[in-house]
């Protein structure tokens, strides 16, 4: 009895130092965040506490500069046109990896995967290089094509996940009722799997949103986007509007990643059986 008694005591003490533990991880994990988000409500023009007033005037400031809004639709058109591309050049390939009897698969998986593990200032550089002598630096193209290769390995990831627990036997039903392999994906596959496409493509969608290495590289003038905007800022003046700008792009990486659990959710709902 005694030692029951020692071992639920010793169970409440591991489970409140756990939650103590989780609160200061989170803690230090938004401490940043916490931050920033008062000081965008500044109405003084210093990064530092304590704070001269509340006011929205950064907020205006920022809504109101035409180069704040230029790059604001350059990321938005860029993210777009790399999203679309990633999540249908990442769609095709889960879809051939995700077979058993696919050649090359353990070296063809890893170098799709490589633009998430080699340091970006290199995936940057090589950009460059290949870019470059064709004409494709200080353009839309070149951007574009770019923010595709660093959002397509997150597709991948997500689609093909989804697909090694898909349900083979119901292409074959499909077959057997006379549904061509086109039909087939449209009408069976696809439904199932566009879920975790579109976690893939919300996640392709944020990168090349808070993308800001590569467009130092291979970005123009005309390019500028929103997290070359926030650089430029820091680097040439300390702008106040640039809080104001990181607080919108919070409650915006916020708004991305609740429907990311949204999608999951939906996904999980559509793998089980009978649904």
């Amino acid at each position: 009895m005694k030692s029951q008694r020692h071992l639920v005591l010793s169970e409440r003490i591991a489970s409140k130092w756990l939650r103590v533990h989780s609160a200061l991880v989170l803690f230090f994990l938004i401490a940043p965040i916490l931050a920033i988000v008062p000081l965008s409500f500044n109405s003084g023009s210093y990064f530092s506490y304590p704070m001269q007033g509340f006011s929205l005037h950064w907020y205006t400031k920022a809504l109101g500069s035409s180069d704040w809004q230029r790059a604001f639709v350059n990321s938005i058109g860029i993210g777009a046109a790399s999203t679309l591309l990633a999540t249908c050049l990442g769609t095709l390939a889960a879809l051939g990896l995700s077979r058993s009897n696919f050649p090359f698969r353990a070296v063809i998986m890893p170098l799709l995967i490589s633009p998430m593990i080699i340091p970006i200032v290199v995936v940057a550089a090589g950009f460059y290089l290949v870019f470059a002598p064709l004409g494709l630096v200080n353009s839309y193209v070149g951007v574009v094509l770019a923010h595709a290769a660093l959002g397509t390995p997150f597709v991948v990831i997500t689609v093909t996940a989804s697909l090694l627990s898909f349900d083979q036997s119901l292409i074959r039903a499909a077959s057997g009722l006379g549904a061509t392999p086109w039909i087939a994906f449209r009408r069976v596959t696809l439904p199932l799997i566009t879920p975790a496409v579109a976690t893939g493509s919300v996640f392709a969608f944020a990168t090349s949103f808070d993308e800001v290495i590569v467009i130092l590289f291979i970005g123009g003038p005309d390019q500028r986007t929103v997290p070359r905007q926030m650089w430029s800022g820091i680097r040439d003046s300390i702008d106040p509007s640039i809080l104001a700008v990181a607080t919108m792009l919070i409650l915006f990486a916020v708004a991305l990643f609740s429907s990311i659990n949204w999608l999951r959710g939906r996904s999980a709902a559509a793998a089980l059986p009978g649904s």
